[in-house]
C-alpha cells in the first residue's frame, strides 16, 4: 500500500516503517496548527485531520497526518517556545503521572478515519541537573511537552510507561496498522 506521511517528524518517519507492506512517502502538511478546541483528545485528532486534508488536497492519494500533545494537570502542553517554558513543563511533569496523546486521521477522498492512543508517563522528581543540560542541548523546542522520550539524556527523569511507548515517541503504530487494516 502507498502512503503519504503528512509530518515533518523525523520520529515519525522511522516509527511508520514498523508497519510491514507500506511504501511511504514523506510530504509536511505546512496547516495552519491554531484550532480553539479544549478537549485534548478532540484537538490532536482534529490537528491531525487538517494536517492529512492539507496534504491530500494537494496530491491526493491516501494521507495519514499525526498529532500528539501532553496533558499534565489538565494543562495541554505542546512545544515550548523558550527555555524558561521547558523548565516550567518539567517542574510539572517531574513527580507525576501525565497523558501523551496522539491523534492520527487517514484519509483517501471516500473515507475519513479519526483515532487517538492516550499513554501514562510517570517522571521521576525534578533534577536540577538533568533538565538544565538538556534545555540547554536545544532538545524540547520540536516535541510536545519539552521531551522526547527516546533521547538518552532524558532517561534518568523517565520513570513508567503504562501503554504504547511508540506513541509517547509521535505515532501511535499499532493503532495506525490495525486502522489502515481494518478501514483501508
Amino acid at each position: 500500500m502507498i502512503v503519504t506521511l503528512a509530518s515533518a517528524s523525523p520520529r515519525r518517519r522511522e516509527l511508520i516503517k514498523k508497519i510491514p507492506g507500506l511504501e511511504v512517502r514523506i510530504v509536511p502538511s505546512g496547516a495552519d496548527e491554531n484550532i480553539a478546541v479544549s478537549d485534548p483528545t478532540e484537538l490532536v485528532k482534529k490537528l491531525a485531520l487538517k494536517k492529512a486534508e492539507a496534504v491530500f488536497a494537494r496530491i491526493g492519494g491516501t494521507v495519514i497526518g499525526a498529532d500528539t500533545v501532553v496533558v499534565a494537570d489538565g494543562r495541554i502542553l505542546g512545544k515550548p517556545s523558550s527555555k524558561e517554558e521547558a523548565r516550567s513543563f518539567f517542574r510539572l511533569l517531574c513527580g507525576n503521572v501525565h497523558n501523551v496523546i496522539t491523534g492520527i486521521a487517514v484519509v483517501n477522498g471516500e473515507k475519513t478515519v479519526t483515532a487517538a492512543e492516550v499513554t501514562k508517563v510517570e517522571f521521576l522528581p525534578y533534577d536540577d541537573l538533568v533538565v538544565e543540560q538538556y534545555v540547554s542541548s536545544g532538545a524540547p523546542f520540536d516535541k510536545a511537552g519539552g521531551y522526547g522520550i527516546q533521547d538518552e539524556a532524558i532517561k534518568p527523569l523517565v520513570g513508567k510507561i503504562t501503554g504504547d511507548k511508540d506513541n509517547v515517541v509521535g505515532l501511535p503504530v499499532k493503532l495506525l496498522k490495525e486502522t489502515l487494516e481494518e478501514f483501508f
